[in-house]
């Protein structure tokens, strides 16, 4: 099974939202199937075959999410994340204020899904190949 240390090593390549699709490919690579960012604190949680579970330590000091999800903005942050505009700290920060609590992906549908408080689908996107 994969560890968190390989799964940093894919994610140390990810220097913005652009590079994104390749870090997906290198997660499957890894047998990684799914996993939850929580933007509260950004730790993860991966998932792999025969419940396989792993998890990564808090990435910062927790943000406060809002109440309401403000997908106008959220959309327009994303789109200037994954065109390489931010950072991921950035992205995360812009999430919180959105009202994105986790974003979930799935590797068997190559999808990345956003939740917000309330754990109600946001936005779906499908991720390049």
């Amino acid at each position: 099974m994969f560890t968190v240390e390989q799964i940093m090593a894919a994610h140390s390549k990810v220097q913005s939202g652009a590079d994104f699709p390749a870090y997906i490919q290198d997660l499957k690579g890894l047998g990684v199937t799914y996993y939850e960012t929580f933007v509260t604190d950004g730790h993860t949680d991966y998932f792999g075959a025969n419940d396989y579970k792993t998890s990564t330590e808090a990435k910062y000091n927790a943000f406060v999410i809002a109440d309401a999800s403000n997908m106008e903005q959220f959309v327009a942050d994303l789109k200037a994340h994954q065109q390489g505009k931010t950072d991921y700290p950035t992205f995360c920060s812009d999430c919180a204020k959105s009202g994105i609590e986790k974003w979930a992906v799935c590797m068997e549908k190559m999808t990345c899904t956003y939740f917000d408080k309330a754990d109600n689908e946001v936005l779906v996107e499908a991720i390049p190949q």
